[in-house]
């Protein structure tokens, strides 16, 4: 190394400093890509995608090449600084020219380029994955030589390659991922995605229509009101009764049952014959295994029952649909009924709204794990049945109760102040 004139060392020197930008570089860049990206532009065919993506499959392997190539360079850096503060100041010279070459690597060999590629990491994983290729085909002797005494450290402490962590998202990771998301999914799309992870967490219970609030066709009952709940029916398809809501015999389409009335009469055996059997499903179904049901069983409508098979309420398709995509509605004054704006700017609220449901248009947080009502939840909450007039704070929400019965809250008022925070008509 004599021989070299110093240009020659400097050269040597500064192409050595680049290496070890490169190798530290990559490095960062290959291990911080997004692995989703990356298959799925492997996946499109893009070729240094593709590369990249094979030598991650054992990042034993590449983290072992890349430290082998980064040391050997920066040994050899600084044996080359060495030589060059030989001949430029003698023994007194090695120490200064360390100091240097530690600034140097450490600014332009390391943090530089490491940051760099964090910010964008494909700008040099895909072109850096070409060099790597047939390097390890290269120097494969030597990095299974180090892999094999570095893996076998590791196994000694209980650590195995098989048990890194994985790359699958969890359910809360990725609606972390969805919600910041940004402008690369449309918000709508979003609330989609959200709603569609948030199935597993709620039940049939959550969203059900309440037994009290069921409409349905009593065949006991005369024929005149049997004629005039078909036709005030809010819904197509009704369950049947035999001698009260306890007995549940089928579900009526209100389409067929019209056709009967005008065809045959509504005779009880007419109700039976066009009535589907009763589709049970218990109330603590979660939401995404219901809609699995409705798909496998062909149903469009279940009746919820207990753990006893008592008649809670029913579920139907559209209910469970409209908690992924939103109310099916046009006017969205209707689409919550049970809130109502008043001229002072306050909100009324009828006490037998989900709590789920207020979550969504109040933008509330109220707990779901609980009562399923307003109702319910400021029974809960008050432990004793309160009069008109009361006051209370909520889960951190001021509501006023406006009505009360001897058993419930009918309604509730919530205050300007509070109404303008969270209030999302339609």
């Amino acid at each position: 190394m004599n021989d070299i004139p110093l240009t020659g060392l400097f050269l040597l020197l500064l192409l050595l400093i680049v290496l070890s930008a490169f190798f530290s570089g990559s490095e960062t860049a290959l291990l911080t890509i997004n692995r989703y990206r990356l298959r799925h532009r492997a996946e499109q065919g893009h070729r240094g995608a593709r590369r990249a993506r094979k030598l991650l499959e054992r990042p034993d392997r590449l983290i072992g090449l890349i430290l082998l190539g980064n040391n050997f360079v920066n040994i050899l850096a600084s044996s080359i600084a060495t030589v060059i503060a030989l001949r430029l100041g003698g023994d007194a010279a090695i120490g200064i020219a360390a100091g240097l070459l530690t600034f140097v690597i450490l600014i332009f060999g390391e943090v530089t380029p490491k940051t760099l590629a964090t910010l964008d990491p494909e700008r040099l994983a895909y072109p850096a994955a070409y060099v790597y290729g047939p390097l390890l085909k290269l120097l494969y002797p030597l990095v299974w030589l180090v892999n094999l005494i570095a893996n076998g450290l590791l196994r000694m402490i209980g650590v195995t390659l098989a048990s890194g962590p994985g790359t699958a998202l969890s359910r809360e990771e990725l609606r972390t991922v969805v919600t910041e998301a940004g402008a690369m999914i449309p918000e709508r799309s979003r609330s989609m995605l959200l709603a569609i992870l948030d199935l597993e967490h709620a039940t049939v219970e959550d969203i059900m229509i309440p037994r009290n609030e069921v409409e349905g066709i009593d065949i006991q009952d005369p024929a005149d009101e049997i004629s005039q709940a078909i036709r005030n029916a809010g819904y197509t398809r009704l369950p049947l009764f035999d001698g009260g809501i306890d007995n549940v015999i089928g579900v009526v389409h209100a389409r067929h049952a019209l056709h009967a009335m005008l065809d045959q009469g509504l005779g009880k055996e007419h109700l039976r014959a066009i009535a589907q059997p009763p589709y049970f499903v218990p109330e603590g179904t979660p939401l995404y295994q219901q809609l699995l049901n409705f798909q496998r069983e062909k149903q469009r409508i279940a009746l919820v029952v207990d753990e006893y098979g008592d008649f809670m309420g029913l579920i139907t398709l559209v209910d469970l649909l409209e908690e992924i995509v939103g109310e099916f509605t046009t006017d969205p004054s209707d689409s919550i009924p049970e809130i109502h704006r008043t001229p002072d700017g306050s909100i009324l609220v009828d006490c037998g709204i989900g709590v789920r449901d207020l979550n969504r248009a109040m933008r509330w947080e109220l707990p779901t794990d609980g009562p399923k009502t307003l109702n319910g939840l400021v029974l809960d909450y008050l432990e004793t049945i309160p009069e008109s007039g009361t006051s209370l704070k909520l889960h951190g929400h001021p509501l006023e109760i406006v009505q009360t019965t001897e058993n419930a809250v009918k309604t509730v008022k919530v205050p300007p102040r509070a109404a303008r925070k969270g209030w999302r008509q339609g």
